[in-house]
């Protein structure tokens, strides 16, 4: 008699564990680019897209960022409908700065669109503020969010690297190289302002491969003496030109500009690359990046992993919690400023 008990019991504890299997299982996944376009967000689009109906899943995108989700206005994503956006710039979702998602009744509203059209998942493609927004819908919300790091600022804890840094270096670099032409034929000093509001990771590295002779970030105050004292310097040892790249963030470049010119009785120019580097084709390392962490988003989503973001750390994909990206600041690699001032010799 025990036997039959105990083999009633298992059958209805089996029952139970396949029709809530079935009950919680992924079905349906939504996309969603929020903040700053970024060079890639289209082809990390495309590899969610891609593999998450490899899995059998159903994918959703909401347009312009948050405010699709307020609003519940969305497209069906499909393996065909993704198809030739990978090598394109910006996001065919479009997206927005969103006011009313700050609010509470603005993310309430966004729950209940995940919730009226059955997402189990939510990949968010943005920035520091996209993440921090992820993190605040997830307190709310029921749906798995996984986040993946998109800006070309870089600055994104618990990642090495962001989609759309790679390009938009590569976008300044082209621009610089072409002013270094410029420079040299009329032995002028060029400020070049490069974006970057509270981060310098854009300038140092477009700095450091430019040759720049002097980099201005805003984790570090600059010295207008020591600016000038270089330039001297350089020219007694016979350079009639060279280069200054500054993030937008250190304050006025047009001012800095003019106090150059007051203190080292020198020509300089301005010229600021702007939203340039946001757009265009993204690189073959953007590219990979974005879908590597496509592929990733996808699987944590399919293990059941939410509140995570994607990253990369010793060039390997990885994940980490949206609570401690977000609470945490990636701190710029002071050491290559003095490398870039030794090559700049």
């Amino acid at each position: 008699m025990w036997i039959y008990i105990i083999a009633g019991y298992l059958f209805f504890v089996e029952w139970q564990v396949l029709l809530l299997g079935d009950k919680f299982a992924m079905k349906r996944i939504a996309l969603v680019t929020s903040g700053g376009d970024a060079p890639g967000m289209n082809a990390a689009i495309r590899a969610v897209t891609r593999v998450a109906c490899s899995k059998g899943l159903e994918v959703i995108g909401f347009e312009r960022g948050w405010d699709g989700l307020i609003s519940n206005t969305f497209r069906e994503l499909t393996p065909r409908n993704v198809g030739g956006i990978l090598h394109v710039g910006g996001t065919i979702l479009r997206t927005s700065r969103s006011p009313e998602f700050r609010k509470p009744e603005g993310r309430k509203k966004a729950v209940k669109a995940l919730e009226v059209n059955d997402v189990d998942g939510l990949v968010v493609v943005g920035g520091d503020g996209s993440l921090r927004g992820a993190l605040e819908l997830s307190k709310i919300s029921d749906t798995l969010i996984v986040g993946i790091p998109a800006t070309i600022d870089n600055d994104v804890y618990g990642t090495e690297e962001t989609i759309g840094f790679d390009t938009a270096v590569n976008t300044a670099i082209g621009e610089i190289d072409k002013i270094r032409d410029t420079a040299n034929s009329h032995e002028r000093i060029f400020v070049v302002e490069v974006m970057g509001r509270t981060r310098g990771f854009l300038a140092l590295t477009i700095g450091l491969t430019v040759g720049a002779e002097v980099i201005l970030v805003p984790e570090v105050e600059y010295n207008l003496e020591s600016i000038v004292h270089t330039l001297e310097v350089n020219g007694a040892k016979g350079k009639k030109s060279g280069i200054i790249v500054a993030a937008e963030g250190i304050g006025d470049t047009y001012k800095l500009l003019k106090a150059i010119e007051e203190r080292a009785g020198v020509e300089v120019r301005l010229s600021v690359t702007g939203y340039a580097q946001r757009g265009g084709n993204p690189t073959a390392r953007s590219r990979l990046l974005a879908n590597l962490f496509g592929e990733k988003a996808v699987d944590l989503l399919l293990q059941k992993q939410g509140n995570m973001m994607v990253g990369l750390e010793e060039g390997k994909v990885t994940s980490i919690g949206l609570q401690e990206v977000t609470t945490n600041q990636k701190q710029l690699d002071l050491t290559l400023m003095k490398l870039a001032q030794t090559l700049a010799t």
